[in-house]
């Protein structure tokens, strides 16, 4: 995918700017004067779906991690974004959140975060054998202290933190 040229590239600069201070508002006006076909570059699409999600509105972050993964499939935070935000939106739940995030572990096998959610999808389905399998799968794919650290924290998992602080 090509990258941003100016104007579009400062006002996605200046949004990323506004985010990390912790200001939504300013940002959305930054995005907002992106060019109209440049809205769907995947990376204006990541800072708008972060906006979205980080203000609770899960419909939209789902519109938006969708046309992530329609236009670039191959970006593994597309499917990472349409599964979580398919957890909350009204029309998903667990188990839509966990086939859509499913086609993305053959895809990319060597990112962790893809099997740690699995393994606490798996969990708050009460599949924990199956949520055991997957974070070991995740503490494979790379950063196992900061893995199993995330873990022992992750209220998705609080079930088996007795395993967990055996692996």
């Amino acid at each position: 995918m090509q990258s941003l040229e100016m104007p579009d590239s400062h006002h996605l600069s200046s949004a990323i700017g506004w985010m990390e201070l912790g200001l939504p508002l300013e940002a959305g006006a930054e995005v907002a004067l992106i060019s109209g076909p440049n809205q769907n570059h995947p990376d204006v699409l990541e800072v708008r779906w972060t906006l979205l999600a980080e203000s609770g509105r899960w419909e939209q972050a789902l519109e938006v991690a969708r046309a992530l993964v329609r236009v670039d499939p191959g970006r593994a935070s597309g499917w990472l974004h349409q599964a979580y935000a398919l957890r909350r939106a009204p029309e998903g739940g667990l188990q839509a959140a966990w086939d859509a995030l499913m086609p993305a572990w053959e895809q990319f096998p060597r990112e962790s975060i893809i099997p740690y959610n699995l393994s606490c999808y798996a969990c708050q389905l009460k599949r924990p054998e199956e949520a055991l399998d997957w974070l070991r799968r995740a503490l494979r794919s790379g950063g196992p202290a900061e893995i199993k650290r995330m873990a022992m924290q992750d209220p998705d998992l609080a079930p088996l933190r007795a395993q967990i602080e055996q692996l």
